[in-house]
């Protein structure tokens, strides 16, 4: 369906910000939204909360104040949150072997591997060489047994290389040995349920009514049923850290069984005003209403970069903090020097800029389908219009 020349807009949107009003709409006349929502967090007050469009791919379902969405690797950032909550308090050493914490981890070489290794994906854990049964991604147990048993591909430390689906099972995993919760109820009871926001990682099925749905990128003038990608081959890092062939027929990032799983690389459900206020309290310090995620020493070391270079999997220059995903100079990317977040594929986005003490988030069901010369604009099109509303002299 074509979109509209407008869009009916909803939500708050305080005086000076209207610049990110502004291209929250345009990036539903120019670059293909169906529905999203948008949100800024400034020293503590949220200043942007906007929500437009539709909830489906046939735009029969409005998008709603409340509406979440699965944002794939944006769930990564928060899945970080919740390891830098822990190792705030003392409970977790970044620089202990994940051994300490998770005894069967200690297999197939990994005896002394540290934990920092597991967020800076640095560990050469990004795939399973052992055959996996469908729907293996949706069975914790299952995927955790095999990562004990997986040796690295590479030395551990050497090189780093994005761990695109198992990053979720092994932070997550050393989440619930030292918490002795499951990531999905740590995340509830010391994050989201304190700030009063809607972030999942397995989500309930009291909450289908205001899930939107993922809809796959546009299909190719011509016809098609998929967007032109390049050929990727299938003995790559890149196509094997995506563990093909463990998606269960019958079972999309749309119906119940995906959502209900705890996928911490990559099926977190949320909204903008979720990602927006979690990071708002990252950018000032760790505290935000009253409610304290990290302290300040945590806050910066969340946000110091620990890897830069070319990333073995993605291919690509790319700079990382523990967990976290830094600006790389030359890439278009509008954030400052300082900020720290995360991406996920299709085009959602959280992050923080404690310099300008800014908490951003952005999430939205259309998937953004063109290549590596064509990237999504949507996100750094909102971004630069945060800064550009920005008082000159911050906060």
């Amino acid at each position: 369906m074509t979109a509209p020349a407008s869009i009916e807009i909803h939500g708050l949107c305080a005086a000076g910000f209207e610049p990110v009003r502004e291209a929250f709409a345009q990036n539903f006349r120019e670059h293909g939204e169906i529905g999203g929502s948008v949100a800024v967090c400034l020293d503590g007050e949220l200043v942007v909360d906007l929500w437009a469009g539709h909830a489906n791919a046939e735009r029969s379902r409005p998008w709603t104040r409340d509406e979440i969405v699965n944002v794939y690797s944006t769930t990564k950032g928060i899945a970080a949150l919740c390891a830098h909550m822990l190792a705030d308090r003392g409970l977790i050493d970044f620089d202990a072997p994940v051994a300490r914490y998770w005894p069967e981890f200690a297999q197939a070489g990994k005896e002394s591997l540290p934990v920092r290794y597991l967020l800076t994906h640095q560990a050469g854990l990004p795939l399973v060489d052992r055959a996996l049964p469908r729907g293996a991604t949706l069975d914790w147990e299952l995927m955790v047994h095999a990562l004990e048993e997986q040796a690295p591909v590479w030395l551990p430390g050497t090189r780093f290389g994005y761990h695109t689906v198992t990053y979720g099972w092994l932070v997550g995993e050393v989440v619930r040995r030292v918490s002795g919760k499951r990531i999905g109820a740590f995340l509830r009871d010391e994050v989201t349920t304190p700030l009063g926001v809607d972030f999942f990682i397995g989500t309930p099925a009291s909450e289908d009514h205001r899930v939107a749905d993922t809809v796959n990128p546009p299909r190719p003038a011509g016809g098609g049923a998929e967007p032109a990608t390049p050929a990727i081959d299938p003995q790559s890092l890149a196509f094997r850290s995506n563990l093909p062939g463990t998606s269960k027929p019958g079972v999309g990032v749309n119906g119940r069984e995906y959502r209900a799983a705890e996928v911490p690389a990559g099926n977190g459900h949320g909204n903008a005003r979720a990602l927006a206020t979690i990071y708002g309290a990252l950018a000032r310090g760790g505290e935000i209403g009253g409610t304290r995620l990290l302290s300040p020493a945590g806050v910066e070391r969340a946000a110091r970069e620990v890897v830069s270079g070319t990333d073995v999997v993605l291919g690509m220059p790319t700079r990382r903090s523990l967990g976290f995903m830094l600006p790389v100079p030359g890439s278009g990317d509008p954030r400052g020097p300082r900020a720290f977040g995360h991406a996920g594929r299709g085009g959602s986005y959280g992050w923080a800029d404690p310099e300008r003490r800014v908490g951003f988030g952005y999430t939205m069901n259309q998937m953004w389908g063109g290549g590596p010369d064509q990237p999504d604009p949507r996100a750094n099109l909102l971004a630069r219009a945060v800064y550009d509303s920005l008082p000159s002299k911050g906060v």
